[in-house]
């Protein structure tokens, strides 16, 4: 059988009168979806809006998880204590549950955003407050994060599902872990170049990192950021390669 992967990308970041990105088109494009619930980006109107236009297309919806921190689009750090974090996802999943039923589909998974993704990559303690609250909340929920990290063995720890995700926008340390947003290298533009390391992360499981040493990625799904310019040219460019190797596209959940 031919190989599958699935590609997701971060949507439903608009807010108000501003608008963030081309979720419509994408939504055309990507497998699964994760719909910002409010806390960095998105409102009302805007995820009930992608969730059905996500269900239209066939596309899973998960819950895009983040600090509250509307002002910063939940990229900048925050300590905030455990349990305080523990409340907040299950709010932020419940306002997208409550959004998904009505637009006739439901939420599958859940996955931190920007400076909560990065943080439970090494912080035990917020790691595990996000894993505490996709269980409270539904236990049967998918867990999307980098490999490696704190926060797969916490869910490994409590029995969650974890779903190993990698970016072919971003650049890698060799570490593993993503470039900072202020460093140079953080964000890659070459449609060609992101769609051969779509390619190659799925065939080989490899990234070169931006030191030029070449990085073992353990992959279920590729992430598009939403957000970056040119991402639907991209996302097509993506599943041109990929399917040019034999790769299907498919979600996780």
């Amino acid at each position: 059988m031919a190989p599958t992967i699935d590609l997701n990308s971060d949507l439903g970041e608009s807010f108000g009168a501003w608008t963030m990105g081309d979720d419509a088109a994408l939504l055309r494009v990507v497998s699964s979806a994760n719909v910002a619930c409010g806390f960095h980006a998105g409102d009302a109107s805007t995820m009930l809006s992608v969730c059905r236009e996500a269900a239209a297309n066939g596309v899973t919806v998960g819950a895009h998880v983040s600090y509250r921190d509307l002002a910063g689009f939940g990229r900048r750090a925050m300590d905030v204590p455990p349990a305080e974090l523990r409340d907040e996802v299950l709010y932020q999943l419940a306002a997208l549950s409550g959004l998904t039923r009505v637009a006739g589909t439901a939420a599958r998974y859940v996955k931190p955003h920007g400076a909560l993704y990065n943080r439970i990559v090494h912080d035990e303690r917020q790691a595990n407050a996000v894993v505490d609250a996709v269980i409270a909340f539904d236990p049967s929920l998918a867990l999307l994060g980098l490999a490696g990290s704190a926060v797969e063995r916490a869910a490994g720890e409590a029995g969650l599902r974890f779903v190993r995700e990698a970016f072919v926008d971003r650049g890698y340390r060799s570490d593993g872990t993503l470039v900072p947003r202020t460093e140079p290298g953080a964000l890659l533009s070459d449609q060609a170049e992101i769609a051969a390391r779509a390619v190659r992360m799925v065939t080989d499981g490899a990234v070169t990192a931006i030191d030029g040493e070449e990085v073992t990625v353990q992959v279920d799904s590729l992430c598009l950021h939403g957000d970056t310019p040119g991402a639907v040219a991209m996302a097509l460019a993506v599943r041109a390669a990929l399917a040019a190797a034999d790769i299907g596209v498919e979600p996780f959940a």
